[in-house]
């Protein structure tokens, strides 16, 4: 079974416009430096490489992931979400509602836009959702302007939400891994399986920006370091990575997360770059076969659905990466309006493709028809 379109809360009309910065005042505090806007598959970090040229454990970009075909067992649905009443709950209430935030990359304007429009923080950058719960799915930083600005929002709305009874909290991703191992390990060869590879020729490839390596703090390390791989919130198993490898670090979300804070803890780069390139696969429940790699952690961690980030959507609709496509032509770039649900129904993409300007996903859960 495939789902059709389902929309979220009770919103009436049309659907609403994502706010922009014409329509969101980005508080003078929140006006840190930021480097020049770099086109995330640009210079930065080098164009396409040949498959003999990749380092073990390298991201595709928009330029060389490939297309998923439509109309198949494992095809993809969009999600239209329109953003529900303003989450304001009082503290001491019992829990309330919850949300999830896709892939950020940087794109902090972008961030406080998303989290103004669903009521979440007040005009001032403020948590204004009382005992709301949000959750984001990691990949904070590379490819985008300001990825230390992003971890510092996300470090302050941590400590304002469990003032007001709510909470804040984050999974690792992928680019933190990356990010991590840069900075601890540098130019340090590490075993790839496939040769030698180093983590800052990684991060550099990955679209490391050279600003969120000047400001990275001691506090930005730590507080990366810290956070869960994977997490059971209302029979939703959140996880940043859409892959079945997981399960090579314990039967339990527990035994997941203590052994990758563990292997972190130990400092050692070949441990530290095997779990980084584990993470960083993707597709596992895309196509046939896709809802039976979803149940395995279903099976394994619980949960009735499993919500994710890092395969953009885009390429999940197969709406990028036609060679016949103007790349100057405005409109021929992805469209993305909500979440997506594949896999008979059992998986939910998160990965609004911000960095390809698509959109920054933050939306309510659960998705209802």
């Amino acid at each position: 079974m495939v789902e059709g379109s389902m929309t979220q809360g009770a919103g009436q009309g049309p659907a609403v416009r994502t706010a922009t910065l014409r329509d969101f005042r980005v508080p003078p505090y929140a006006q840190a430096p930021n480097p020049a806007h770099t086109d995330a598959y640009g210079s930065t970090y080098g164009g396409p490489y040949a498959v003999d040229e990749e380092p073990e454990g390298y991201t595709p970009t928009q330029r060389d992931l490939p297309v998923i075909s439509r109309g198949g067992p494992g095809d993809t649905l969009q999600v239209s979400v329109q953003p529900g009443p303003e989450p304001r709950p009082a503290a001491g209430e019992g829990l309330g509602p919850l949300f999830v935030v896709g892939d950020v990359h940087g794109y902090l304007d972008e961030l406080y836009a998303a989290l103004a429009e669903q009521g979440l923080i007040d005009a001032e950058g403020r948590w204004a959702a009382g005992n709301a719960r949000l959750w984001f799915l990691g990949d904070f930083t590379d490819r985008g302007p300001d990825g230390i600005g992003v971890i510092d929002l996300v470090m302050r709305l941590s400590a304002e939400a469990a003032a007001a009874g709510g909470y804040c909290k984050a999974l690792m991703g992928n680019h933190e891994l990356l990010l991590i191992g840069a900075k601890r390990f540098g130019d340090t060869p590490v075993n790839s399986g496939a040769g030698t590879a180093t983590f800052q020729a990684a991060w550099l490839l990955n679209g490391g920006q050279k600003a969120d390596m000047d400001r990275l703090q001691d506090v930005h390390l730590q507080w990366m370091s810290r956070l869960d791989a994977i997490a059971l919130e209302d029979a939703h198993l959140l996880t940043h990575s859409d892959t079945t490898a997981y399960l090579d670090y314990g039967s339990t979300i527990e035994d997941v997360n203590d052994t990758v804070h563990a292997i972190l803890t130990r400092n050692d780069a070949d441990e530290c770059w095997d779990v980084f390139r584990k993470l960083t696969k993707r597709f596992a429940f895309r196509d046939e076969g896709g809802a039976q790699a979803v149940r395995e952690l279903l099976d394994a961690y619980g949960g009735e659905r499993i919500v994710h980030g890092h395969s953009p959507i885009p390429y999940l609709l197969g709406e990028v990466g036609n060679e016949s496509a103007d790349d100057d032509d405005e409109n021929s770039g992805p469209v993305v309006e909500g979440p997506h649900v594949y896999a008979d129904g059992l998986a939910i993409a998160m990965d609004g493709g911000v960095t390809m300007a698509g959109k920054l996903l933050v939306v309510q859960l659960p998705l209802h028809n």
